[in-house]
Parts: structure tokens; C-alpha cells; sequence
């Protein structure tokens, strides 16, 4: 069976097509576009038909690979900008009408099981309880589990777009809204926080969009060899400090000749390194890691054990 998953995020829309056997996958295509769907609307609660074009055209390119390679069953879902749009179910239903594609609008709680899931493919969890964090254009989740179980989770409309359209007025930021930034995040964050100080974790796994090109500056400067097939890449609490240094005083010209930055992030990563830096201190975080995998991943994943449970129901 071939099976394409379609993760429709606020700042990036993914495809993902795989051949399931017997529990397993493998990968036969992927792609990413950016759409900015929360572009200019996201913080008034809407998607404005500038986005809504751009994410139907994606959408439409998505379906011209799909019906290429002769794909068995389509599992589109969207996430923090079109669940919190006003007319977010209007664009839904366009997009089924113009593409043929139906799309699931998932939770919060969803959204970052989906991440744990994910996350636990590509890493060995083991028995210590991590902090998993995954940091979109529209919501951020936060995971504490370990290989086992999850202990604790929260998702909170509180991503990229949205801080960048809240905070960061100058480029580089100025000292008074980093700290207004800081505030905020302490202040919505204190489940997380009272959390963290029953589980105690001492690990940050860091998923997706942010921690991606984290890495790959990271990787860059420190002359480390890419691993095209790796589910974890490089990154540590000391290497992510400098970068988060170096971020915070460049302007965005500056910020896009720094190896490893690509254009889709230029914009969104200086407010998402500063939440990264304030979670690692104020919970004490000791190591970073970096999954390959994050919600795309645990939906296929997920999507695979519930075709394995169907066919030994047959």
C-alpha cells in the first residue's frame, strides 16, 4: 500500500509518501513548500486570501505527485493556523473542492502526540524523561516522556508567526521586547514549568522547523559531516548559545549569510531562539538533541499501527 501524508502547517506544508508493508515504510517522496499561511491574518484569527491561494496551489502541486506515483489513501491534516482561523473550515472545505483532498483539523493534544510518536522513532528515548519541543508557526508543543510513555504534554498557540507578529518590531530586536518576549513566555508557560519540576528533565529534544536549521548552522560551523539518512542531528547547549548570541544582533540581511540559514526561517528563528533559550534556562536543561522526525513522521507512524490493528482484525 502507498500512503501520502499531508502536514498543512502554519509556515510549511509537507509531503510525504511511503509504501507500508507488514509494518514497515519506505519512503518514496518527499517535498516541502512554503506557504506562510499565517502570513498577515494569524494574529487577527483569520487566513487571508492571499495565504488561502498560495495554500491551495501548493496543495494543487501536491496532488499532480500524488496521482503520479499512484498513491492507495491520502491523510491530510492542518494544524494551529487554519484550527484557530475564523474561517478556517471554509478553506477546509475549498481545498476539497479544488484539490479533491480531505483534510482532518487536529488538536493541540494531537499535534503533539503525533510529535511524541515521531520523536520516539527516530530516537532512543531510553528511560530518562525528556523534554520534547517542537516549535511551528502557530502552536508550540511541549512533550515530558520517555521511551515508555508520555508523563505530561500541553500545546500552546503561541508559535512563530505569532511572536514574531507580537514582539519582534525591530531588527535586531531591541532589549525592552525581549524582555516583554520573556515575560510572556513566562507567564504562559508555568504548567510547563511546574511540570518540569516534578519530572526533573535534563535532555531538550527539539523537533522540526527551528531546530532543523539550528542544526544546520551548528553542523557548518563545527565542520561536521551531513547524514542524509540520520534520524538525529548535531546540536548541543553550548553550540546553540553562540548561535542564539549571534542571532540576536544581526539584522535579517545579516542573519540570511549565516551558513546553514535559509530564507524560510530567517524571519521566525531569532523569536524562536530566544523561547529556546529561556526554556533551557529556567527548567536547566544540560544536553540538546534533534530529531529527523516530528509530526508528519508520528502521523504516518500512527497511521501504519492502525492499519496493522485493521488487517489482524480481518
Amino acid at each position: 500500500m502507498t500512503i501520502a501524508i499531508i502536514d498543512m502547517g502554519t509556515n510549511t506544508f509537507h509531503l510525504l509518501v511511503s509504501s507500508v508493508r507488514e509494518g514497515t515504510f519506505t519512503s518514496i517522496y518527499q517535498e516541502r513548500i512554503t506557504v506562510r499561511i499565517g502570513a498577515n491574518g494569524i494574529s487577527d484569527g483569520i487566513i487571508n486570501e492571499e495565504a488561502a491561494t498560495r495554500a491551495i496551489n501548493a496543495l494543487k502541486l501536491f496532488r499532480l505527485k500524488i496521482d503520479e506515483i499512484g498513491v492507495d489513501q491520502i491523510f491530510a491534516t492542518a494544524s494551529s493556523a487554519i484550527r484557530c482561523a475564523e474561517n478556517g473550515m471554509e478553506l477546509v472545505q475549498r481545498i476539497k473542492d479544488e484539490t479533491g483532498i480531505k483534510t482532518r483539523i487536529i488538536t493541540g493534544d494531537e499535534e503533539a502526540e503525533s510529535i511524541y510518536y515521531g520523536v520516539k522513532k527516530a530516537l532512543d528515548l531510553g528511560d530518562e524523561i525528556s523534554l520534547i519541543m517542537d516549535v511551528g508557526g502557530g502552536s508550540i508543543e511541549f512533550i515530558l516522556g520517555n521511551s515508555h510513555e508520555i508523563f505530561w504534554k500541553g500545546s500552546y498557540e503561541m508559535g512563530g508567526q505569532r511572536l514574531l507578529d507580537q514582539f519582534h518590531k525591530n531588527d535586531p530586536m531591541k532589549s525592552d521586547e525581549i524582555q516583554k518576549l520573556n515575560n510572556y513566555i513566562n507567564e504562559t508557560l508555568q504548567p510547563l514549568f511546574e511540570a518540569s519540576k516534578h519530572f526533573n528533565p535534563q535532555t531538550l529534544i527539539g523537533s522540526s522547523g527551528t531546530f532543523d536549521s539550528l542544526s544546520d548552522i551548528f553542523r557548518l560551523r563545527n565542520n561536521i559531516s551531513e547524514v542524509k539518512l540520520g534520524t538525529e542531528f548535531p546540536l548541543t547547549v553550548d553550540g546553540f548559545i553562540s548561535i542564539y548570541h549571534d542571532l540576536l544582533h544581526k539584522s535579517r540581511e545579516e542573519r540570511l549569510q549565516i551558513p546553514g540559514m535559509i530564507e524560510m526561517r530567517v524571519d521566525m528563528i531569532v523569536v524562536a531562539s530566544i523561547l529556546v533559550k529561556y526554556i533551557i534556562d529556567k527548567i536547566g536543561i544540560q544536553n540538546i538533541r534533534v530529531s529527523a522526525y516530528a509530526l508528519k513522521e508520528g502521523i504516518l507512524f500512527s497511521t501504519i499501527d492502525s492499519l496493522e490493528f485493521d488487517s489482524n482484525l480481518a
